[in-house]
């Protein structure tokens, strides 16, 4: 196990897994280390496709991660994700959190740090470098939801199969060229595109 010196920025390269789903919906990303919890957030959602439409926390040791002002009517102590760098909770390579979002549908991730490298540039803005397979439709109903839809969608002898393909047509479930959501399908460049045109803070030491 690889730990960082705390004197220097770095590049940390994570794995993000959906959690629960066959064959697994995975993404490969680069951040910067001092990147805060909100805006690892950010290429979360633009990695998996996700529209940000939810509620979402981050969860490692019994503790959570999130935007307190969110819960306020709820029991759960609530440490402010702004105020968080990755790199207080991802300390070496192995180190995991998990990363839930829509709190209802319950879709988790496991972000594992795999590597870290050193920063060389003066600039260092968030990249997606693989992926397979997109991510569920939102307010599908979670895992077993997604199973049911996927069965549906492909079979038009079933009886909701025009409903599901109607509700599923929007341009971020929609494939244009086919008319249908295609499970298998992942643009990484279409991520990556979506990652430069956001805005990220400048880079700071530890």
């Amino acid at each position: 196990m690889t730990a960082k010196p705390k004197s220097q920025s770095y590049i940390y390269e994570l794995r993000i897994t959906l959690q629960e789903i066959r064959p697994p919906i995975w993404r490969l990303v680069q951040v910067p280390s001092t990147l805060p919890l909100c805006c690892l957030h950010d290429v979360l959602q633009a990695a998996l496709g996700w529209t940000d439409s939810h509620l979402h926390q981050f969860e490692k040791d019994g503790k959570y991660w999130g935007v307190p002002e969110h819960y306020e009517d709820d029991d759960i102590d609530i440490i402010d994700e702004r105020q968080t760098k990755i790199s207080a909770i991802l300390r070496a390579q192995g180190d995991s959190v998990l990363y839930v979002y829509d709190l209802g549908d319950n879709w988790r991730h496991e972000v594992v740090l795999e590597k870290i490298l050193p920063a060389l540039g003066t600039t260092v803005r968030p990249l997606c470098l693989s992926g397979e397979r997109h991510c569920p439709p939102e307010d599908v109903g979670g895992t077993s939801g997604y199973e049911e839809f996927l069965e549906v969608i492909f079979d038009p002898r079933q009886e909701e199969h025009e409903h599901y393909v109607h509700w599923a047509g929007n341009p971020s479930v929609l494939t244009r060229s086919l008319g249908r959501f295609q499970p298998e399908e992942f643009d990484v460049r279409a991520v990556n595109d979506t990652l430069s045109r956001m805005r990220w803070p400048a880079r700071h030491r530890q």
